[in-house]
């Protein structure tokens, strides 16, 4: 059988602006591989707007911090050769590394072209709100600080289908689109067409812009070594596009290239169809299991824990959802902010490490904190890890029948030694829940492995035992040879 796969979101979005963050990730490699994450998702590596850019106001794609570009060599982790080298680091500890890919949109051009472009409603992009005008827009790109290294190709308005900036009349907060252009159709119906996010926006119907972005990410893959792709704000590409796109380069450079892709939306009938426009040609973060963690942890004891797991993508379509509890957008102060309270956390995480559907992708700032931004690490966190990594296996029987007290068992396989566990958490009082493990393991004891609940439990003849949990908390059971495993060494 084969391993549990965890992913890890390695960044968040107040980071340091040092250099030093591809050393972090290298110096941390083996550390991850011993908690048992086999997947690393890294932010995004290439030259943003500035030295401070997270990654996602993307300047130049081919720059990994190397070339003097917009008043800097390094980006906000490091340079090209630090980065290389934490995805080398990375592999030798057995961990697969994904690349974060942002397509969408260009920022920080190099010089103004007057385009003719009308203006549209920020709120129904459909709705043209004024006559045609000229616009002057930073459309040019020509990577001066690079010239011309590993590609000629030089940007320009026909590439290009809107932006949010004309420098002529210098007014934010209006969105142009360029004559002769229209937002692709097939996109994310909010706002009445969602294809204009930020920036220069990108068309996907320009064949030359296509060849380019083959052609990138053919080198990109070369260059960095990654092995798969965390794709960026697809709701705002045309859906045909990625589902070309990722046959495609698969087709071209004969590598798999696992994806998965964020489709921000709370509603899983929308990311259903995009996996089913898209020819399930990749995975989609489950955002609408992260809103159930959200809306949980605010409601406190007002919640029905039976609502949890239904109408979300782990339950409608767990092969392609990737589940997470919290991300650099959800984040305080970001503009998807929707962090889950402290108090949910453990119980968010026990259930998407500790169940057999999705795969899981823990966020940094869960696991490590940040006393900079008043944020602690989730309790416990490494241990519900180590738990996955080694004993959630075999069949699962779900209890998930009572409106403040629910849980699931694994039963253990004959490939992991001393695996199987049972999990039970509540929102309001706790209590106790009687849950089969097993005739096969009659007579044995088991343990709370997060030290919450002390009085151990016995299966009895029947392969039953009474789990509890205590207030607003969760308990993991687990046999005691576990408990010995369970030790997290930063």
């Amino acid at each position: 059988m084969a391993e549990n796969k965890t992913m890890m979101q390695y960044f968040e979005w107040y980071l340091p602006n040092d250099g030093f963050w591809w050393k972090r990730c290298a110096a941390k490699a083996a550390n991850l591989a011993e908690l048992g994450v086999t997947d690393v998702w890294l932010p995004p590596a290439y030259k943003g707007t500035s030295q401070e850019d997270v990654g996602y106001g993307v300047y130049d794609l081919y720059d990994l911090g190397e070339f003097d570009q917009k008043g800097t060599v390094r980006t906000k982790y490091g340079t090209k050769e630090e980065y290389l080298d934490a995805v080398r680091a990375f592999h030798e500890a057995g961990i697969r590394v994904y690349a974060d890919i942002v397509l969408n949109h260009r920022m920080g051009g190099d010089e103004l072209e007057d385009v003719t472009a009308v203006p549209v409603s920020p709120e129904d992009r459909n709705q043209q709100i004024g006559d045609e005008q000229t616009v002057r827009t930073w459309s040019r790109f020509t990577y001066p600080g690079r010239g011309g290294k590993y590609s000629s190709f030089i940007w320009n308005h026909t590439h290009f289908t809107g932006t949010d900036w004309d420098e002529l009349s210098k007014e934010g907060g209006k969105i142009y689109r360029f004559s002769g252009k229209s937002w692709d159709p097939d996109t994310d119906p909010e706002r009445g067409n969602f294809d204009y996010l930020m920036g220069m926006n990108v068309d996907m119907d320009n064949p030359e812009v296509v060849k380019e972005l083959k052609n990138w990410l053919k080198w990109y893959a070369k260059e960095a070594g990654f092995d798969g792709l965390r794709l960026d704000a697809v709701k705002h590409i045309s859906f045909p596009f990625y589902r070309e796109f990722l046959a495609d380069i698969r087709q071209e450079t004969k590598k798999g290239f696992p994806a998965v892709g964020e489709y921000w939306s709370g509603d899983v009938n929308r990311l259903l169809y995009y996996l089913d426009q898209v020819d399930s040609e990749m995975s989609l973060f489950d955002v609408a299991l992260h809103y159930h963690f959200f809306q949980a942890a605010e409601a406190g004891s007002e919640y029905d824990l039976r609502g949890l797991l239904p109408d979300t993508l782990v339950t409608a379509r767990p092969e392609r959802a990737v589940t997470f509890v919290d991300n650099h957008d959800t984040q305080l102060g970001q503009s998807l902010q929707s962090f889950v309270d402290d108090w949910f956390k453990p119980l968010a995480y026990a259930v998407i490490l500790l169940r057999q559907e999705g795969t899981p992708c823990v966020f940094y700032t869960d696991y490590y904190g940040n006393p900079s931004y008043n944020r602690p690490l989730v309790p416990n966190l490494g241990k519900l890890m180590k738990l996955r990594r080694s004993y959630a296996y075999g069949e699962q029987a779900d209890y998930l029948d009572e409106e403040h007290l629910i849980g699931w068992v694994r039963r253990g396989d004959a490939e992991h030694p001393g695996s199987g566990l049972a999990v039970v958490l509540s929102n309001a009082e706790g209590g106790t829940k009687r849950m089969e493990m097993g005739r096969a393991y009659a007579g044995v004891t088991f343990f709370d492995a997060l030290d919450s609940t002390k009085e151990p439990v016995t299966i009895d003849g029947d392969g039953f035992g009474l789990f509890s949990a205590g207030e607003k908390s969760v308990s993991v059971w687990v046999q005691e040879s576990a408990l010995e495993d369970l030790t997290v060494n930063e």
